[in-house]
């Protein structure tokens, strides 16, 4: 049995804000305080695992070691059908250096060009690592379609061009509450909080 952590302080394993703080959007019920690894001054790891687990369960141990407290890591990322799951984990690095996904998502558009498969999903994986090595990993997905041109304010990172299936706008269109119901990493949190907050 995973172990509970209820009431916890936890480091999120990201200097990623928008998504420090969708995080600590998801926590807040559980009484969890959250501080990012950004904020303590933590270095980033290099992502070498060849899977959206295997870096999240990397950038979790390395955050848990240095800060000596919980860390909660995600790795996420767009994988698009006919691109044969491109960007995939890959998913920041198409920004370029600054991470810059209004270069990321023109990417997507041109490899996509016309193709008539428009199908792709957001992956989420989280991993919980405490500083004694345990460690324990969540998969979430959403399924959904690329649109172009962007769309929407809200959210970050490729959410101006996914439209989740059964809806009619993109998750940068919609209110945080609504994306939190159904997107990749609310379904990966689901899955946490049922292992993690007994």
């Amino acid at each position: 049995m995973t172990r509970s952590l209820a009431n916890a302080e936890l480091v999120i394993a990201s200097h990623n804000q928008g998504k420090v703080r969708e995080i600590g959007e998801l926590l807040a019920p559980y009484g969890v305080e959250v501080v990012s690894a950004g904020f303590l001054g933590l270095p980033e790891p290099e992502e070498t695992g060849a899977t959206f687990v295997a870096n999240a369960e990397l950038k979790a141990r390395a955050a848990a070691m240095a800060a000596g407290l919980p860390a909660l890591a995600d790795d996420s990322g767009l994988a698009v059908e006919a691109l044969n799951g491109d960007p995939g984990i890959y998913s920041a690095r198409w920004g370029g250096p600054g991470k810059d996904f209004d270069l990321a998502m023109r990417k997507v558009a041109e490899a996509l060009g016309d193709h008539p498969n428009r199908r792709a999903r957001f992956v989420c994986a989280l991993a919980v690592a405490w500083p004694d090595g345990e460690i324990a990993t969540f998969e979430g997905t959403v399924a959904g379609d690329i649109v172009w041109p962007p769309r929407g304010g809200q959210g970050f990172g490729y959410d101006p061009i996914f439209q989740p299936l059964g809806h009619t706008i993109t998750f940068a269109e919609m209110a945080g509450d609504a994306k939190h119901q159904l997107s990749h990493r609310a379904d990966a949190f689901r899955k946490l909080v049922a292992a993690c907050f007994p």
